[in-house]
């Protein structure tokens, strides 16, 4: 018998299934009830894997009927096949996987209001796991699929094509995926009932696929719904925040007007509301045009999402490159003001009475989930309004997803629900909803927060819980503090970061950690990030085998040290005191200063007594009355290490010994911030 030229193929198996009676061959698709619902061959018989052992013989009672398995990729059909066989079925063949069958034809329709990251990446997910599905994407703005976290750095000439911030545009969207893309166009309404959308069109150009006859006002039908409409920024309702000059920066119009008006207007001086992330990239890339920065914050601290002394640190760098920063401080109007520069000025006037002459002012105090059409909807709802959603990102209509800063998540380590606007889970949530609209089981686990961020020459990161935040969910915590070079000292360029991580005392597990440097940065956090992802402990990091050599890292590398101090506070080899701490619990005791006398004249604490570190061990045997007994000693150096080794020469010759974690930099940082 002639060999075949090649093994026959799900088309083949099914144009001979096509070709003969039905009597003669049965088709067995062996996935779960939902995968078979979301799309099949026609004809045949659905039969999960989980089922075919128990009820084979009343499902297939003829064992010599010739039957053709197929599952999604073809392992659950074979797996299938080998259970027929060995109960005695003759004509049993696994035809493979319904994803290379090339008649398939998957009748949903899907639409996705919203055409940022969740939405675009959500789109692409659903095409590449099924070719023939109809896609629409609905965006409100002219863009779609644009990378609104660069658009800062438009603003300050860092990226200075405006082509490269979209990273497809509707006629690629069609060509590379196949994706109808209609921009300038509002979603008015869903109608859950009749599974349809009512959409308005905002401006005469047309996204792929359209027609001259669209009309302004239109319904559209869905299968599944996707809605991926993102946040609002937060506009203070003030008098004058309508005055020409005041801006907000969320999308590309958001950043073209921006970027216009400084080239037309040429200001001298921005004022920026919110100092969280995108106010302090805009006060960078502001600061680089030569512009004259002030940002106010109401909070009592800048990012806080760090804690108040890691983020001291950041607040002192920003004061060093000019920009001026009035914590607690809040709008309450903004008027037109005759000054210099070209044209009017405004100024803002705050609730403390305070008036800020300025050019032009940016709102950069958070956003609040864009849910109104959920909410209308009858959609379930909940923290800041977001939308509530299972873990396969399924809302409280089973036919509607929804994905990124327009819904609420769990926080990955206290399980508490919150609303994350971040673009890395928005494209994680994206994939799992595109895979169980198609009944691929998908689960979001939640986000633990994990960013990152430039501020001029420092790079500041951060994932999980604060020490504040920890302490809020009633963790019984600690956190320690290291600064580390980011490779090794004697290789030229290495730089210092300070690297704080917050631990649970009785079982050492990880529950968060900041990091502040000039370099390096980057990848601690992400080490960090999986350790607490994967439920590590400071004693698991200890032992973490991470790639060394003098240009990149240090044979202990930062992280293996956080864990070091951390183990050392945990099994009891060292005590610590925090400075917030240090007023109350000092009263009585002796602060210890061990670095040399060189760093002590250039600042120390009030009342300390002096001993460097390297002259501890020859006054204690000869000087012993320099270090006064029966009394606490509270110990600090510079960054903690020097006090660290002090305590433990101290603790074994009988004083009562208490490290000072952070050491004076971080009082400095924290005094000189108030």
């Amino acid at each position: 018998m002639e060999k075949p030229d090649k093994d026959p193929t799900i088309d083949d198996y099914i144009a001979l299934y096509r070709a003969m009676d039905e009597d003669n061959i049965l088709l067995v698709d062996v996935r779960t009830i939902e995968e078979y619902e979301a799309g099949h061959i026609p004809d045949g018989i659905n039969f999960p894997l989980d089922k075919v052992e128990g009820d084979a013989i009343k499902v297939l009672p003829d064992k010599l009927r010739k039957i053709y398995l197929y599952c999604r990729s073809g392992n659950r059909s074979g797996k299938a096949a080998d259970i027929l066989s060995a109960l005695g079925y003759q004509n049993v063949t696994n035809i493979g996987g319904i994803i290379n069958y090339t008649g398939r034809k998957v009748s949903k329709k899907i639409l996705i209001i919203g055409g940022a990251a969740g939405g675009a990446t959500a789109a692409a997910r659903l095409r590449r796991l099924n070719e023939f599905a109809e896609i629409i994407i609905i965006e409100k703005s002219g863009y779609v699929s644009y990378a609104n976290c660069g658009l800062p750095y438009y603003i300050g000439g860092k990226i200075k094509d405006k082509k490269s911030l979209t990273l497809q545009t509707p006629e690629s969207f069609k060509r590379r995926f196949n994706v109808e893309v209609r921009v300038n166009q509002e979603v008015l309404s869903i109608d859950r009932a009749q599974k349809k959308l009512t959409v308005k069109r905002l401006a005469e150009e047309k996204g792929s696929g359209e027609t001259a006859f669209t009309p302004e006002t239109y319904t559209e039908t869905y299968d599944n719904l996707i809605i991926a409409t993102g946040a609002y920024p937060n506009i203070p309702a003030i008098p004058g925040i309508d005055l020409a000059g005041i801006f907000s920066l969320r999308n590309m119009e958001d950043t073209f007007a921006m970027d216009e008006y400084i080239a037309q207007r040429k200001p001298l001086t921005a004022l920026i509301a919110g100092a969280g992330a995108t106010g302090l990239e805009l006060a960078e890339n502001l600061t680089l045009k030569g512009i004259k920065v002030t940002v106010l914050q109401g909070a009592g601290q800048i990012l806080t999402y760090f804690d108040k002394d890691m983020a001291a640190v950041l607040h002192s760098h920003l004061k060093e490159k000019g920009v001026d920063i009035k914590l607690n401080t809040r709008l309450a109007a903004f008027e037109e003001c005759g000054g210099e520069g070209q044209g009017s000025r405004l100024c803002a006037i705050t609730q403390e009475g305070e008036t800020y002459p300025c050019d032009m002012a940016v709102m950069a105090l958070g956003v609040t989930p864009q849910s109104d059409l959920a909410l209308a909807a009858g959609l379930e709802v909940g923290v800041k309004g977001a939308i509530v959603t299972d873990e396969h990102m399924r809302t409280s209509d089973e036919a509607i997803y929804a994905v990124g800063d327009v819904v609420q998540i769990k926080e990955f380590v206290t399980k508490q629900y919150a609303n994350i606007a971040l673009a890395g889970p928005a494209n994680k949530q994206a994939r799992v909803a595109a895979d169980n609209i198609f009944a691929i089981p998908s689960s979001y686990k939640g986000s633990q927060s994990t960013s990152i961020i430039k501020v001029f020459d420092l790079t500041a990161a951060t994932t999980g819980l604060n020490f504040t935040q920890a302490k809020a969910a009633s963790y019984d915590c600690d956190y320690a503090v290291i600064t580390s070079s980011s490779h090794a000292s004697y290789y030229p360029g290495a730089e210092s970061m300070t690297v704080k991580a917050v631990f649970e005392r009785e079982s050492g597990k990880i529950l968060g950690a900041q990091i502040i440097g000039k370099e390096g940065v980057d990848k601690r956090i992400d080490i960090i990030a999986t350790a607490i992802r994967a439920s590590m402990s400071a004693y698991d990091l200890t032992e973490l085998d991470l790639a060394y050599a003098p240009p990149y890292s240090s044979a202990k590398d930062p992280v293996n040290m956080i864990g070091y101090v951390m183990e050392n506070i945990l099994t009891g080899k060292v005590s610590q005191i925090h400075w917030e701490d240090l007023p109350d619990s000092a009263e009585g005791g002796v602060i210890l200063d061990v670095r040399t006398p060189g760093e002590y004249e250039k600042g120390h604490i009030e009342g300390a007594i002096n001993i460097p570190l390297d002259n501890l061990r020859e006054v204690l045997d000869i000087k012993k009355e320099l270090i006064p007994e029966g009394k606490t000693l509270y110990v600090h150096c510079q960054s903690g290490m020097r006090s660290y080794i002090a305590c433990r020469i101290l603790s074994q010759r009988g004083f009562d010994c208490v490290n000072i974690a952070g050491g004076y930099g971080f009082y400095a940082y924290s005094k000189h911030s108030r």
